[in-house]
């Protein structure tokens, strides 16, 4: 019971860290090559944009409530 408690909580944990050190990770559709094929065809990967990579989920969760707070926040009244 307790290692099962012990995961709920430190894979968010760790999840949580790996956003901050690495946020981006590779495309899955084109598995980090930027192409695509459709039909036999050969094309830039619509999902990342030719890129190879893209914000891992939880990094764009976290600059999304980032962006929220700041425009929810009034200024400080000591900031210049």
């Amino acid at each position: 019971m307790f290692t099962a408690c012990l995961i709920l909580v430190a894979a968010p944990i760790s999840y949580w860290l790996l956003c901050l050190a690495q946020p981006f990770a590779r495309c899955r559709r084109c598995s980090g090559t930027g192409k695509t094929d459709r039909r036999g065809v050969t094309v830039v990967c619509p999902r990342c944009r030719g890129e190879r990579w893209q914000l891992r989920r939880g990094r764009r969760l976290h600059n999304a409530w980032h962006r929220t707070h700041e425009a929810g926040t009034r200024p400080s009244r000591f900031d210049s």
